[in-house]
């Protein structure tokens, strides 16, 4: 037992001690008044000494003469002892039957051996029963003879019922502070069968005054009628005792069908403690060494190893749980009583018929645990490879699809598929055993790098999946896949061999439709675009994609497209994002279709690529351009056009020779044309992509890395490539105040940016607190729909010409007045900072 059931105990004990200790004293009150009362009738005659000892033998009696009712290690008791007072007040004054109440209660106590307790606690009550009677029938006169029968028999009810109240309001908080149970259950517990109690002793009580008034020989024939009564109502006592027990049995057999152990222990400890009155119940289990107890109230006290020593010292009474026909055992059920207490017949048949549905329920339960556990083994082996312990293909598909259903509340979903490369080599020189070590050390890695809420997969083979779940932004799956990458690339260590992988990723973000398969399929594309391109690392692209059927209808088209001018140019300009004025415009080139209308360049600049049609189209494109900014320029505003390059392009050595001719043909000084390059891994490997770019700085073109952050080599093309100026996609200005992995990339781009000494332009800026957020943070330009969206040459110049605020070359309102900032100046190839004055330089 825990010791805070140790101290409800001693509490419980010290409280029923104080308790009884106030009844007695009571008692002793009133029997100290009718020791008075009697000394002053004078000296006791021969009848008087006659009537007092037939009293006390009565009260004996009817004490003695009882039945038996035990809660837990105490036996209580229904008694005469009302009926022999009231026939006593009829007989004799009142100060003489309080005092032959106590001692023919006294004297039944020493013959039953009553503990000092009990012995004190039976007087007491009973003569404050005796006391509160007679109270009552003197004050209604009772003695004074009174001569109608119906008076006779409305004041004996009277005073019977006072004497029975007390009677029960004297005991029942006893016994249940005894028992450490609720005052109003024992009240109510039997009231029936006490309310007929009290009606039979009302009964022989009016008999036996009649039989006094009408000739006191008949009293002889009183004995037998109260003995046959007495066995009658006993035998109802037990038989309702009895049947209430079964159907007690009956409720806790049942509540014991339930499958969980744990659920089954708790609930026979409970049941059993109320089912027999015991002050503790305990169950040993033999399987798991597993010991539960619970106190008589209800409570679990303990539950764990067996061996713990508990508090309840006294009776204790076991029950092995063993089946019908004892041939398993499964461990034994124990009750505790704090005093001696024997059980009966019908309690030890109880107790046996529970133990047995005890170890039924525990052996139910038990099966139907491993049960549950080889359920779930085979649910894991399902969804899980054997080799590696990660989720196998249908258990990415199935939580795949479970993640696209409630995406629109938990950000993006992204898939990143990895290939091992070369790997058929290890399996081939150093055997499937191997092989397998590298597999499983590529999982552990891969589980390792991997977000908590990510899920890693081994579709089979050497090929890996991990989803990507509740990303802020698409971009950041990008980052992730570098990290999980990252991970293999220290080599693994076989038996003291050290073995390097290599592998190759594909990442696509979840689609609008297709579901689950269509995100792998996707991945997939990816992945080999990066293995073809010799690439680490690929993001899926619609244009590259050629399985979408339409994008190659479209290319047989390009042909025609391109000769008859279909292809135009429209212009997003760059804003200072401290003053709102026009620093320069990016060229985006538009297919106007005859049929489809305007289609967006994701879905021809592939197709254009492929098709042997990409110098003409370059050609056409960077003429509308250039041709646009003379026109801004001669009005006033010169600001650099950026056009878009093509990887492809910087692959032609004739490329910079063009691009300088159509300079001057437009009249353009080189550094007003800024190129814009797409981040890719091959143009770090390709000397010739050196030479062209290296070229076409030397002649004054500026520059800048597109979507810078997004793809693999963004350092190591910036030791390779010459660049100017730098561009933070706009999937991270979007998510940079949701994700902390956007904002960081961020404030990483602007440091190196300055490190470096390189312009920094923020793509995608939506919103006001956007562009202040990040030129507070030190990035000087941006451009996105907060200041205009792509329109043509004319229309640009139109809005340059009206400007905000009337102010011409003004797109937006300056963040802070004139003056309220410090102009650095330009350092060697980069540009003109502002900072607020609190800021650091």
């Amino acid at each position: 037992m825990s010791r805070a059931a140790e101290r409800r105990g001693n509490e419980t004990d010290r409280r029923l001690t104080a308790l009884v200790g106030l009844v007695a004293v009571l008692a002793a009150g009133v029997g100290a008044a009718a020791i008075v009362a009697a000394t002053r009738h004078g000296p006791a005659s021969v009848n008087d000494v006659a009537t007092a000892i037939t009293l006390i033998f009565m009260v004996a009696i009817a004490a003695i003469v009882k039945a038996p009712v035990r809660i837990r290690s105490s036996t209580h008791a229904i008694s005469w002892t009302e009926t022999a007072i009231v026939v006593g007040l009829s007989v004799a004054p009142v100060s003489w039957v309080v005092l032959c109440t106590a001692l023919g209660m006294a004297t039944a106590a020493w013959l039953l051996h009553l503990p000092p307790i009990k012995t004190a606690f039976a007087v007491a009550k009973n003569v404050l029963v005796a006391g509160g009677a007679g109270a009552v029938a003197a004050a209604v006169a009772w003695r004074s003879g009174p001569t109608d029968l119906g008076t006779t028999l409305g004041l004996l009810a009277l005073i019977y019922l006072v004497a029975a109240l007390l009677d029960d309001f004297l005991a029942i908080p006893v016994i249940a502070l005894a028992s450490r149970t609720g005052v109003s259950r024992h009240f109510l517990t039997n009231l029936d069968l006490r309310l007929t109690g009290f009606g039979v002793r009302f009964v022989v009580a009016v008999c036996t005054l009649l039989i006094l008034k009408a000739d006191p020989r008949l009293l002889v024939a009183v004995p037998p009628l109260v003995l046959s009564l007495h066995l009658a109502y006993s035998t109802r006592v037990r038989g309702r005792t009895e049947q209430k027990a079964w159907q007690r049995l009956a409720r806790a057999t049942d509540a014991l069908n339930v499958v969980d152990l744990d659920k089954v222990l708790t609930t026979a400890v409970t049941q059993a403690a109320e089912l027999f009155s015991a002050d503790e119940v305990e169950i040993e289990l033999r399987d798991g060494n597993r010991t539960v107890r619970g106190d008589g109230a209800g409570t679990v006290t303990y539950d764990g190893p067996g061996g713990r020593a508990t508090a309840v010292d006294g009776t204790v009474v076991p029950a092995p749980l063993e089946g019908h026909d004892r041939a398993v055992d499964v461990g034994v059920l124990r009750l505790r009583f704090h005093g001696p207490v024997q059980l009966s017949e019908r309690e030890s048949y109880t107790l046996r018929t529970f133990a047995s549905a005890l170890c039924t329920a525990v052996r139910n339960a038990q099966a139907y645990a491993e049960l549950a556990r080889v359920a779930e083994d085979h649910a894991h082996a399902a969804s899980h490879d054997a080799l590696t312990g990660l989720a196998n293909r249908r258990h990415l598909l199935d939580e795949g699809t479970e993640q696209l259903s409630a995406r629109h509340a938990d950000g993006v979903t992204a898939l990143v598929l990895i290939d091992l490369n070369h790997f058929k080599e290890i399996n081939d020189t150093l055997g499937h055993a191997a092989g397998d070590q590298v597999l499983v050390g590529v999982a552990e890695r891969l589980r390792e790098a991997a977000q908590p809420t990510d899920l890693v997969a081994r579709l089979g083979g050497d090929e890996f999946a991990v989803l990507l779940r509740n990303l802020p932004a698409p971009a950041v799956a990008a980052h992730r896949a570098e990290g999980l990458l990252a991970a293999l690339h220290e080599p693994f260590d076989l038996d003291g061999l050290r073995i390097s992988v290599e592998a190759s990723g594909g990442i696509a973000a979840a689609p609008a439709s297709g579901g689950m398969p269509e995100l792998l399929r996707r991945a997939d594309v990816a992945m080999y675009q990066a293995k073809r391109a010799g690439q680490r690392i690929s993001t899926y692209a619609p244009t590259r994609d050629t399985a979408d059927v339409g994008r190659l209808t479209l290319g047989g088209e390009l042909p025609r497209a391109v000769a008859d001018h279909e292809f135009t140019v429209n212009f997003q300009p760059i804003v200072d994002l401290g003053t709102g004025e026009i620093t320069g415009a990016e060229a985006l080139a538009r297919w106007h279709h005859p049929t489809h209308g305007l289609i967006d360049p994701l879905r021809f600049l592939e197709a254009v690529e492929r098709s042997g049609l990409l110098p003409a189209f370059a050609e056409a494109i960077l003429d509308q351009a250039l041709i646009a900014a003379k026109t801004w320029r001669e009005a006033g505003f010169d600001v650099p056009i950026a056009v878009n390059v093509s990887p492809r392009s910087l692959l032609d050595a004739r490329f910079p020779g063009s691009v300088l001719a159509r300079l001057r043909a437009h009249d353009l000084p080189p550094d007003r044309l800024v190129l814009e390059l797409t981040e890719t891994l091959t143009l770090s490997q390709l000397d010739v992509v050196d030479r062209v770019l290296s070229r076409l700085r030397d002649e004054g073109v500026r520059l800048a890395l597109d979507d810078f952050g997004t793809g693999y080599s963004s350092l190591s093309l910036l030791s390779r490539i010459p660049v100017h100026e730098l561009k933070i996609d706009r999937s991270f200005v979007t998510a940079m105040d949701t994700s902390a992995e956007a904002a960081a990339v961020i404030r990483s781009t602007l440091d190196l940016g300055r490190s470096l000494d390189l312009a920094v332009v923020a793509e995608g800026v939506e919103s006001e607190p956007q562009r202040r957020q990040l030129w507070e943070l030190g990035c000087v330009a941006g451009q996105g729909h907060l200041f205009a969206r792509p329109m043509p040459a004319g229309t640009l110049l139109a809005t340059l010409h009206r400007g905000a605020g009337g102010k011409p070359g003004t797109l937006a309102p300056p963040l802070h007045d004139a003056g309220a900032v410090i102009r650095l100046g330009r350092r060697a190839g980069g540009r003109n900072r502002e900072r607020l004055p609190h800021q650091p330089a």
